[in-house]
């Protein structure tokens, strides 16, 4: 579960603006370095999702689809404890998206709120997913609500799906996540597809909002390691020319890195990440010395034309 939810809006002259916030342990703030990255990523840079990696926190955010409120600098952030599960956490983040759109305030306390019900709201779903029998005093909770209402048929119907949906899902759910880690990325968009049918079957609608969403992003995956092929070629190139002393090249290394560092982040490739950062950095001093090397090139050239 994320330790955090932040909704900030990115102003074209005064940059990141915090609207509301909701942190689960008490005296934790997102720090203001961070929301300066985001803002650069995502308005000079046009990243819709973007991921920091900073000591032994994650942080997370993406645009927010705010087209029905006329806004195009909405987004949604989080803190994630370690070991967060980042392509179930995108999947959250459509579901806590249409939970606040339709809510959306000026009021800070309200829209804070919002927030926080949102989080609890993921807290919940994810206790469904891990414990089955949570679906299934759910399903009867709604079947005596049915039988109140004189629905005898409807109620049958649901008691019979209550007793064997919940297992089904769950265990569509643990082979979804199994293919995942086996890295058989279209065998596990199928079988979330499955636990998310299930989960319709049921009346789960937020559970198989959930489940689609990450099938969804599960799907992008074969995208993504071509996407990073093509990359390291475009890598591979630049620092071939770099051989020839065109050293300024080195700033055109930079972008293609800074994409590779993001796509090992949805892999969840730690070590992959710590070596690219790394050299993101070496590269960045690189091309900072370049210019300072081709400035004195053309002072020295403007000079000896003078003697």
């Amino acid at each position: 579960m994320p330790k955090a939810i932040i909704l900030y809006e990115i102003d074209s002259s005064f940059g990141p603006n915090i609207l509301a916030e909701y942190y689960v342990k008490q005296g934790e703030k997102i720090p203001a370095p961070i929301l300066k990255e985001f803002a650069e990523k995502h308005a000079k840079k046009s990243f819709i999702d973007v991921t920091i990696l900073k000591e032994n926190d994650r942080y997370f955010s993406s645009k927010v689809d705010a087209e029905s409120l006329n806004k195009e600098n909405l987004y949604l952030s989080f803190i994630l404890q370690e070991g967060e599960d980042l392509v179930s956490l995108k999947s959250v983040f459509k579901n806590v998206e249409k939970t606040i759109l339709p809510k959306f305030t000026s009021d800070r306390k309200q829209l804070t709120d919002i927030l926080k019900n949102a989080l609890n709201s993921i807290l919940s779903l994810i206790q469904k997913l891990k414990e089955p029998k949570i679906i299934k005093e759910t399903i009867n909770e709604r079947t005596k609500i049915l039988l109140d209402q004189g629905k005898l048929q409807e109620a049958r119907e649901l008691i019979d799906l209550g007793e064997d949906i919940p297992k089904k899902m769950a265990a569509e759910v643990q082979l979804a996540d199994q293919l995942l880690n086996d890295k058989l990325y279209k065998k596990a968009k199928k079988s979330f597809i499955k636990a998310a049918e299930l989960a319709s079957t049921i009346q789960e609608v937020e559970i198989a909002s959930f489940l689609e969403n990450k099938a969804i992003q599960v799907g992008l995956f074969p995208d993504l390691i071509k996407e990073r092929e093509n990359l390291q070629k475009e890598v591979d190139k630049i620092v071939n020319n770099l051989d020839s002393n065109e050293l300024y090249l080195y700033n055109d290394l930079i972008e293609p890195i800074e994409r590779l560092i993001e796509i090992s982040v949805n892999f969840e490739q730690s070590e992959m990440i710590d070596h690219l950062t790394n050299l993101r950095q070496y590269i960045q001093r690189a091309s900072r010395l370049a210019k300072e090397l081709y400035g004195l090139d053309e002072k020295i050239k403007e000079m000896l034309e003078k003697i």
